[in-house]
């Protein structure tokens, strides 16, 4: 297997691990505070991550690395989580779609800017289409207007975007586990602060399901799928396995119906599919 081929499979998994944040944010915010919940996962990621750095003998990043790393750790660590958790007390889940939906596009214009990449012009014509087809299925699903909410979730998306291309260009050099350990190290500090400052009343009305979602959040989607999200950026391309983000809102709601027995309609199963070509096509396009 080629390295482009290991880039979008290393790609696919991650966003795999990611699908799950949203039925385990779910299930965990029916008992945390949202605040809370975004804080404690990237603390207790972060601990892991000193953990690891330690054990395996990392060095230390270069000079150089520290603003990128910077980037990193505001953009996917601290960025994207606290504007998320923020824009969904203004809106719904579907209408936040819309703006996830645009996140493969922002993605691969900064894999442009920051990462050099050079997609062929019909790659930039199945991005815009899946992005089209993400947003509309979310139209569908009722939307409630708040422009506070869509300020909230713009900034999340170009925050987001921004640490995706970063933290890839960084892993060509560093190693994608080595990224996101170090960004994590970075926003240890202030993430340990907000948790303790948004520790709840009582921990007598948490139940076991929210634990979990906790668990999985932390564990899953704030270290480990990131390890095979930037690796597969690194060596697939930005711009390309970028695409696979498409995908993330439908195996989402996938897994929704699955553990939650939340409904799956036609037109969704309709959509994913025209997403799923549209991926296609954006990988043979992409350079």
């Amino acid at each position: 297997m080629d390295k482009t081929s290991q880039g979008w499979l290393s790609g696919f998994l991650g966003v795999l691990i990611f699908s799950g944040s949203l039925p385990a944010t779910r299930v965990a915010v029916a008992d945390f505070d949202p605040l809370f919940l975004t804080a404690a996962r990237a603390s207790i990621a972060g601990l892991l991550g000193v953990a690891l750095l330690a054990a395996l003998r990392q060095k230390r990043p270069q000079r150089e690395d520290l603003v990128p790393l910077l980037i990193v750790s505001l953009g996917v660590v601290v960025g994207f989580p606290l504007l998320t958790a923020l824009a969904l007390r203004h809106v719904t889940t579907a209408h936040s779609i819309v703006f996830v939906g645009l996140l493969p596009l922002a993605t691969a214009i900064f894999g442009v800017v920051r990462g050099g990449e050079r997609p062929q012009p019909l790659f930039w014509l199945f991005s815009g289409l899946g992005s089209a087809l993400v947003a509309g299925f979310a139209l569908t699903q009722g939307l409630q207007a708040s422009p506070v909410g869509d300020l909230l979730m713009l900034a999340a998306i170009i925050a987001c975007g921004l640490g995706y291309a970063e933290g890839a260009k960084l892993s060509r050099r560093l190693g994608g586990w080595q990224v996101i350990c170090w960004a994590l190290v970075l926003s240890l500090p202030v993430m340990v602060g907000l948790t303790l400052a948004s520790l709840p009343a009582s921990w007598g009305g948490i139940g076991g399901p929210a634990w979990l979602g906790l668990a999985y959040v932390s564990l899953f989607s704030m270290l480990i799928g990131f390890v095979f999200w930037y690796r597969g950026l690194a060596l697939g391309g930005i711009a390309g396995v970028g695409q696979l983000q498409l995908l993330q809102p439908f195996f989402g709601l996938g897994l929704a119906a699955l553990l939650l027995r939340e409904p799956v309609s036609g037109l969704m199963l309709a959509v994913t599919l025209g997403v799923v070509l549209c991926v296609a096509g954006s990988r043979r396009f992409a350079k």
